[in-house]
C-alpha cells in the first residue's frame, strides 16, 4: 500500500501526463500542493524541470502554468533559487498562443522583481537577450516586456547593450515585435538614466512615430503620454508637442483616434501654456474629423479639455464645434456630447450657458435616439448649479414632463430616478404644480419596472416633504387605486404602501393604510393574497403590539 499522504500526489503527478486535458489542468491549477509535498528540494531538481520539458501541450494548460509559476517562490526554497523558475517561463514566452506568452511574461516580471541583483545579472538579464535574439517573432515580442525588469541591476556595459538591443527591437521586421516594443518603450524609459532618456530613447519613439504601420503609430501615442511626464517641460514641448499635432492629423483614422482618447494626457504631459496655442488647432480638427469614430473620443473629452482653457477660449474655439456636433449625423456622437456637455456649464459660467449651451441641451433632450436623451437627463443638476431653478424650470422641465411619457421606458425609468432630486431643488409648491400627477401616472404604467421605480419614487418623496404631505398628496391617490380592475396595479399599491409605512409611521399606518392591507386579502386573484401576507409581515415592526 502506497503511503497515504503521498497517495495523491502521486495521483496528481500522473495526471500532469493524462491525456484528459481536464485532468491536466486541474493538476496544474494544484502545482502548489505538489511541490509542497515534494518539498523544496525535490520540486527545484524533478518538478521544475519536468515542467520545462512539458511544454508541447495545450494552450489552457500551459496558461493554468505560467500563472502558478509567478507565485512559486516559496516552493523552490525562497528568492535565493527564484533563478530556477526562469527556463520553464522561457520556453512558454515562445509559444503561438498571445495570453499564454503574456501572462508567462506577467510571471517573469513578478520573480523578477523580486530577484537579488546578482542573480538578476547572471540569470535574468541573459534570458532577456536570448529571447531578444530569438529566430521566431513570439520570443522577440515577450523580450519587449521584460527590459524594465532587467534594466535598473545591469552594468554600464550591459545597460548599453540592452539600450542597443532594445532599439532593434522596434526596428524589427515584424511588425508585432514593433508593436510590443511601443507598448513597453514607458515603462523602459521610466528606468533608464535622464541622459540616455533624451538621446537613445528619443531616437527610437521618432522612429517609431514614423512607423509605416497604423498599429505602431497608435501604441506611440500612448509612448507620448509616459515620455511627457518623464521629460522636462521644455523638451517634451519640443520633442513631443510636434509628434501630438502630426498624430492628429495623421492618415490612418485609428492614429487620430487614439489622440483624441489620449488628449487629456497628453497635455498634462505639454503643460497649459503649449496646451493653448498648439493643442486647441489639432482638438477642433479632431471634433470636426470625417471619421465618426474620432468625433465620438474627441467629443467624450469636450468637458476635460474646456477645464484646462479659459472660458474666453472655450467659448470661442470649443463651443462652435459642439454646436456642429449636437446636430451630428451619427447618434453615438450625439450620445457622446450629451454624457459631457452638462460639465461644460460650471466652466462657461452663468451667462455663457444660458446664451450657448442651454439651446443645445433643448435640441438633445429632443434628439430622436434615446440614449442621448437619457445622457442630459442624468447630469441636470450640474447646470442647475449654474443658472438656478427658476431658468432650468422654464427652460427644460416642459422637456422633461414629455420625456416622462417617452416611449423608450428605458428614459421614463431615468427621469423617474430624476425626480427626487428635481423635486429638492424646485421645492414643494413648484413640485405639486408640475411633477404630482406625472408620479401617480407613472404608477399605472405597462412596464413592471417603471411601476416598481414609481413605488420606490413615493417613499422617496415622502422622505423629502414629509410625511403631512405625503398624507395630504400621495396616500389617498394611491389607496384609490386599489379599486383598479386588473389586479397588477393592486399588487403596486401593496409595494408602494409597504414602502411608505415606514416612512409615515404608526399612527397612519394603523388608521390609513392597513385597513386597505386587510380588505385585499379577500381579492379574489391568489397573488394578491400571497403579496397582502408579505406586506402583513412588513408592517409587524411598525403597527402596535395590540393590533
Amino acid at each position: 500500500m502506497v503511503d497515504e499522504p503521498l497517495y495523491p500526489i502521486a495521483v496528481l503527478i500522473d495526471e500532469l501526463k493524462n491525456d484528459d486535458i481536464q485532468l491536466r489542468l486541474n493538476s496544474i491549477r494544484r502545482l502548489s500542493t505538489i511541490a509542497r509535498a515534494l518539498g523544496e528540494e525535490r520540486t527545484r531538481k524533478e518538478l521544475i524541470p519536468f515542467l520545462s520539458e512539458n511544454n508541447d501541450d495545450d494552450d489552457e494548460v500551459l496558461l493554468a502554468m505560467a500563472e502558478e509559476l509567478g507565485v512559486f517562490i516559496p516552493y523552490v526554497g525562497g528568492i535565493e533559487f527564484a533563478h530556477v523558475l526562469l527556463p520553464p517561463l522561457e520556453t512558454l514566452c515562445t509559444v503561438e498562443e498571445t495570453c499564454v506568452r503574456d501572462k508567462a511574461v506577467e510571471s517573469l516580471c513578478r520573480i523578477g522583481s523580486q530577484m537579488r541583483e546578482t542573480d538578476l545579472v547572471d540569470s535574468f538579464v541573459p534570458l532577456v537577450k536570448r529571447l531578444a535574439g530569438g529566430e521566431w517573432f513570439t520570443a522577440r515580442v515577450s523580450a519587449c516586456g521584460l527590459f524594465h525588469i532587467a534594466y535598473p541591476s545591469a552594468s554600464e556595459t550591459l545597460k548599453a547593450e540592452l539600450r542597443s538591443v532594445f532599439g532593434q527591437l522596434c526596428q524589427d521586421d515584424m511588425p508585432m515585435v514593433r508593436r510590443a516594443a511601443a507598448t513597453n518603450l514607458g515603462k523602459f524609459a521610466a528606468t533608464m538614466e535622464p541622459a540616455h532618456l533624451k538621446t537613445d530613447i528619443m531616437q527610437i519613439f521618432e522612429d517609431l512615430t514614423q512607423d509605416d504601420q497604423d498599429s505602431v503609430r497608435l501604441l506611440a501615442v500612448e509612448g507620448c503620454a509616459a515620455l511627457g511626464k518623464l521629460l522636462e517641460p521644455q523638451d517634451c514641448v519640443a520633442h513631443i508637442l510636434p509628434v501630438i499635432v502630426n498624430f492628429s492629423q495623421d492618415k490612418s483614422w485609428r492614429v487620430r483616434y487614439m489622440v483624441a482618447n489620449q488628449l487629456y494626457e497628453l497635455c498634462e504631459a505639454v503643460g497649459p501654456e503649449p496646451t493653448k496655442t498648439d493643442l486647441v488647432p489639432s482638438y477642433v480638427r479632431l471634433l470636426r474629423d470625417n471619421e465618426a469614430e474620432v468625433r465620438i473620443a474627441a467629443a467624450g473629452k469636450v468637458t476635460k479639455f474646456s477645464r484646462i482653457l479659459s472660458p474666453e477660449l472655450a467659448i470661442q474655439h470649443i463651443l462652435p464645434c459642439v454646436k456642429e456636433l449636437s446636430s451630428d449625423s451619427s447618434q453615438h456622437v450625439r450620445s457622446a456630447l450629451a454624457s459631457v456637455i452638462m460639465g461644460m456649464a460650471p466652466v462657461l459660467g452663468k451667462e455663457a450657458t444660458i446664451e450657448q449651451l442651454l439651446p443645445i441641451f433643448l435640441s438633445l433632450l429632443k434628439d430622436e435616439f434615446p440614449d442621448v436623451r437619457l445622457n442630459i437627463i442624468s447630469k441636470l443638476d450640474q447646470v442647475n448649479q449654474v443658472i438656478g431653478i427658476d431658468l432650468l424650470s422654464q427652460s427644460l422641465l416642459p422637456a422633461i414632463v414629455e420625456l416622462a411619457e417617452d416611449r423608450h421606458w428605458r428614459v421614463r425609468l431615468a427621469i423617474i430616478e430624476y425626480i427626487p432630486l428635481l423635486a429638492s431643488q424646485l421645492g414643494v409648491g413648484f413640485f405639486d404644480d408640475k411633477l404630482g400627477a406625472l408620479c401617480m401616472q407613472w404608477l399605472q404604467d405597462k412596464v413592471y419596472s417603471i411601476r416598481d421605480a414609481a413605488a420606490n419614487n413615493l417613499k422617496r418623496l415622502a422622505e423629502e416633504f414629509g410625511p403631512d404631505w405625503a398624507m395630504q398628496h400621495i396616500v389617498p391617490q394611491v389607496l384609490d387605486m386599489i379599486k383598479n380592475p386588473h389586479y397588477l396595479y393592486r399588487m403596486t399599491v401593496l409595494r408602494a404602501i409597504s414602502l411608505l409605512a415606514p416612512v409615515m409611521g404608526s399612527e397612519i399606518t394603523c388608521s390609513k393604510l392597513l385597513p386597505v392591507v386587510v380588505t385585499a386579502s379577500k381579492d379574489r386573484v391568489p397573488n394578491i393574497k400571497f403579496n397582502v401576507a408579505k406586506v402583513l409581515q412588513s408592517l409587524v415592526p411598525i403597527v402596535d403590539q395590540s393590533i
